[in-house]
């Protein structure tokens, strides 16, 4: 490959062959996946997020007694408007995984803090 086809890969150039973007993700060994967009892709979020399971949000909560249940919409909410009362060292894993699903999924994976 020669140096002005991977400099036009590095600026994204239409004009490049799919066979030179296909050489040069071998090269730094990657590889490429093409998907149906027709297929859904499975949510890492669940669909209500059980409070009793996340106990970091639980405690963000306080203020909304007799709530055990939000929304994924409810819970980036939450976390964005209560990120800094948030103990992020002691968060668990699947504490971390969710936030980062519905900063993904719902937040355009942007953290609005």
């Amino acid at each position: 490959m020669s140096r002005v086809t991977l400099h036009r890969i590095e600026r994204g150039e239409p004009s490049v062959t799919m066979g030179a973007y296909l050489g040069a993700l071998a090269a730094v060994g990657l590889s490429l996946d093409v998907k149906d967009p027709a297929t859904p892709v499975p949510s890492a979020i669940p669909p209500v997020i059980r409070l009793a399971d996340y106990p970091a949000l639980q405690q963000l909560v306080w203020q909304m007694p007799g709530v055990t249940e939000l929304t994924p919409a409810q819970a980036l909410d939450l976390c964005e408007r209560n990120w800094r009362h948030l103990d992020r060292e002691h968060l668990t894993l699947a504490e971390r995984r969710l936030i980062q699903a519905l900063v993904d999924e719902l937040g355009g994976g942007r953290l609005l803090v």
